[in-house]
C-alpha cells in the first residue's frame, strides 16, 4: 500500500504544482477570479490520481478485492501528500517567488468590492477584510488554508472513489 500511496501522491503533487505554476505564469493577465477557477480545476485534476491510485491498489496489489475502509485510507493518504505539496508550494510562491502577490490580491479585492457594493456595505466589507489581512499574510496560516482546501476536495474524491471501486 505504501508504494501505491507514495507513487500516486507524488503524481498528484507534481501535477498540482505544475498546473499552478503554468496557470500563474502562463495566464498572469487573467483576473484573480478566473485564476481562482483555474486553481480549483487544477486541484480536481491533480486529485484524479486518488481514483487511479485506489484502482491500482485494488487491481495490482490487493488481488482485485478492496473494502471501503481500505479504499478510503489509500485515497485519503494520496490526498494528504498532494495537499501538503500544494501548501508548501503556496508558501514558497507567496514568500519567495511572488512576495507582492498578497498585496496585489488585496488591492484587486478592494477595487472589485468598491466597484460592486454600495458605499455603506463597502465600508463594512473593507473593515472585515482589513481584520483578516494580517492573518492571511502569515505563511503558517496560508499553508494550512491551502493544504486544507486541497485535502477536503481530496477527501470528497476519496469517498466517491472508494464507493465506486470497493469490491468484496
Amino acid at each position: 500500500m505504501k508504494k501505491t500511496v507514495f507513487r500516486y501522491g507524488f503524481y498528484g503533487a507534481l501535477t498540482i504544482c505544475l498546473l499552478f505554476l503554468i496557470s500563474w505564469y502562463g495566464f498572469r493577465d487573467l483576473s484573480f477570479s478566473t485564476q481562482e477557477v483555474i486553481g480549483y480545476a487544477s486541484m480536481v485534476i491533480s486529485l484524479g490520481f486518488v481514483y487511479f491510485g485506489i484502482k491500482h491498489f485494488r487491481d495490482k496489489e490487493n488481488h482485485g478485492k478492496l473494502n471501503f475502509k481500505k479504499a478510503l485510507t489509500v485515497g485519503v493518504l494520496i490526498s494528504l501528500i498532494t495537499a501538503v505539496a500544494f501548501g508548501l508550494l503556496d508558501v514558497l510562491f507567496t514568500e519567495v517567488l511572488e512576495p507582492e502577490f498578497m498585496e496585489e490580491y488585496y488591492e484587486a479585492t478592494v477595487k472589485s468590492m468598491r466597484d460592486s457594493l454600495p458605499p455603506d456595505e463597502f465600508e463594512a466589507q473593507l473593515a472585515a477584510i482589513e481584520s483578516q489581512k494580517e492573518m492571511f499574510s502569515n505563511p503558517i496560516f496560508s499553508f494550512g488554508l491551502m493544504a486544507m482546501t486541497v485535502f477536503v476536495i481530496g477527501f470528497i474524491i476519496s469517498l466517491i472513489s472508494a464507493l465506486i471501486l470497493q469490491q468484496k
